[in-house]
């Protein structure tokens, strides 16, 4: 039997063992994930929110614990990682509260002699495949509705983020949800390859590279079920020039260098009016500065390291091709001993004198790192930032509302903001564009890929 590793990236360890599914394992799995859902369909709409409530409070309850376990998984510094748990817990509670809207009947206007309503009817069996950077927050954006929806959920965890995955078999455990409703399984890319072929799996949920989001695809060919793949971006923001700065250099710098830059909906490329670059920049790089490079069990420490040292020299790679290049580094690595190749650490990194032919403006970084461009009015800021093979969000910081409103709508980009960015409100559609992906998750929306229309057409005796 394969024998999986997490290997910790706070010091090289290795974290987590565990032992991958065989044949015999997924088919026990798939096969009481079907007869699970035979009942659970016709579970009460109100049954199935009370054991998702449960499951919400029962990890609400182990928020430390399970944020110690975030921090030696995946590196995010202990002083925010309780923050996982409460997005958790925002996401799972609104969806449960969309729910009823959301999957009521269609009732249609009265024609002579004819009852007419259309239902919303669960798929059956949802296999969701969640990422490593917001293990909770990504899984819960399918697991709660498919739940609610009166689907069955098999749960493939990244290998990074193994404990997760168990973790929120506990809580529904605890909750007393019917056994086979919620399952988890830690799994080969292979066989995970291999489950989607299956045809007790009616929908796949992934959150991963575009990379990943293509296998996905070419193992659904042909199977015609519904897929959701939320693939990362490449986000820009727009600094007008008349913001009020302080504000606006907060606010997108902690959406570029959260999570050590490991986010999808991070900003990766910031584009400045031209007639306040300079102190734009002066401030970007002081408020970059003052962040604290470490170990991430440590309370002090505001940025962390990357998942693994392969991630962290992949961006070192696309820093020193754009300083190759012409750009410059406003940030001496050297003034971060941590910083070293090879290592998951990695200092933060601003670069002015970039343009798109550079990697770190094409390629998604994932790590803390920003190019910076001046441009000359709306027109040319639009161009620039919808210069790209992705498309997730978008954002625009401006003190003139109608005018970022009007910048927005022209933005090829899922999600749109102005004056905040890295932000997923779970009442509104999680999408994207291009390379970010397709499909929607979250919102009244989300509960469409989580079932199908049927249509009844009953005529009177």
């Amino acid at each position: 039997m394969a024998i999986q590793k997490t290997i910790s990236p706070v010091d090289g360890s290795v974290y987590v063992e565990r032992e991958q599914a065989d044949a015999e394992a997924i088919e026990a799995a798939l096969t009481r994930a079907v007869a699970a859902q035979r009942a659970w369909r016709e579970t009460a709409l109100a049954e199935r929110a009370r054991f998702c409530l449960r499951m919400v409070e029962a990890i609400v309850a182990r928020r430390d614990a399970l944020a110690e376990e975030l921090t030696w998984q995946m590196g995010r510094p202990i002083a925010v990682a309780g923050g996982e748990i409460s997005g958790f817990e925002e996401r799972a509670r609104t969806m449960v509260a969309l729910a009823e809207e959301a999957l009521a009947p269609l009732r249609l206007a009265d024609k002579p002699g004819f009852t007419r309503y259309i239902t919303r009817e669960p798929l059956g069996v949802s296999l969701i495949v969640a990422p490593w950077n917001f293990p909770f927050m990504t899984a819960v954006n399918a697991l709660v509705p498919a739940i609610m929806a009166g689907n069955t959920v098999i749960l493939k965890h990244s290998a990074q983020t193994p404990l997760c995955a168990e973790r929120l078999q506990e809580a529904f455990d605890e909750a007393g949800l019917p056994e086979g409703v919620f399952q988890y399984l830690h799994l080969s890319h292979e066989d995970t390859e291999a489950l989607i072929r299956d045809p007790r799996i009616h929908h796949v949920s992934f959150t991963g590279s575009v990379a990943g989001g293509e296998r996905v695809e070419r193992n659904a060919a042909g199977r015609f079920i519904a897929t959701g793949l939320e693939l990362g971006g490449k986000d820009p923001a727009y600094i007008r020039a008349d913001v009020d700065l302080d504000e606006a250099v907060a606010g997108v710098m902690d959406g570029a260098f959260f999570n050590s830059g490991q986010s999808c909906c991070g900003i990766e490329r910031i584009y400045v009016h031209q007639d306040i670059l300079d102190a734009f920049v002066a401030r970007a790089v002081t408020w970059a500065r003052q962040l604290r490079l470490g170990n991430p069990t440590d309370p002090t420490t505001t940025l962390g390291p990357l998942v693994k040292p392969a991630a962290a020299d992949f961006v070192r790679g696309q820093i020193e091709d754009a300083v190759a290049a012409g750009a410059k580094a406003w940030i001496d690595p050297g003034d971060y001993p941590l910083s070293t190749p090879g290592s998951a650490y990695l200092a933060p990194q601003l670069l002015t004198g970039v343009d798109h032919s550079m990697r770190v403006m094409s390629e998604e970084s994932f790590g803390p790192v920003v190019g910076i461009m001046p441009v000359a009015d709306d027109e040319e800021a639009v161009a620039l930032m919808n210069d790209s093979d992705f498309g997730l969000t978008a954002a625009v910081f401006t003190r003139d509302r109608a005018a970022g409103e009007a910048i927005a709508k022209r933005l090829e980009a899922g999600t749109v903001f102005t004056n905040r960015c890295d932000y997923l409100d779970p009442e509104l559609a999680w999408t994207g564009v291009k390379q970010s992906g397709r499909g929607c998750s979250l919102s009244r929306l989300g509960y469409e890929t989580l079932t199908r229309p049927k249509s009844f057409h009953l005529k009177h005796a």
